[in-house]
């Protein structure tokens, strides 16, 4: 076995969980309007890494975390206006609940900003971060919105 393989597995799971803490920490801000270095700082603090209620938080990539959160507020109405573009007819943003909001907006993030993550893990792993939140059928809208987002703004 490679000695870099161990690394990139924990690079991988570092991110994943970067990914999942960034679309809580997206949630929260559009439920609560904390402010965002607060709440980096709260994640930082008190979150990531952390054990709550017997619920133990993996380690996440921090600076990919928080170039996500960070990234995804200052770029909110770019983000948003390609999520409207790919929703159906008759459908807006105010419609989708607020933790689909959090997943598109931090997977279109990453999707216009991280040119060094391909576009199909990005998608991936948003589908799996959808995972965590829904059944089947709401994973398969992740799946395809981001898709469609991505052959826009990714070549």
């Amino acid at each position: 076995m490679s000695s870099t393989a161990p690394r990139i597995s924990t690079r991988t799971k570092a991110r994943a969980a970067a990914r999942l803490a960034a679309t809580q920490a997206l949630y929260q801000h559009e439920m609560e309007g904390t402010a965002i270095p607060a709440l980096l700082h709260e994640f930082h603090q008190h979150r990531i890494g952390a054990t709550i209620e017997d619920v133990e938080y993996a380690e996440a990539d921090v600076d990919f975390f928080d170039d996500i959160v960070s990234g995804a507020q200052a770029r909110l109405g770019e983000i948003d206006k390609l999520i409207v573009g790919k929703l159906a007819t008759g459908w807006t943003l105010e419609r989708l609940d607020k933790p689909m909001k959090a997943i598109l907006r931090a997977g279109t993030y990453e999707l216009l900003a991280r040119a060094d993550v391909p576009k199909g893990a990005v998608i991936s792993e948003y589908v799996d971060v959808a995972h965590a939140f829904y059944e089947k059928r709401e994973s398969g809208f992740v799946n395809g919105l981001l898709d469609a987002i991505a052959r826009d703004v990714r070549t």
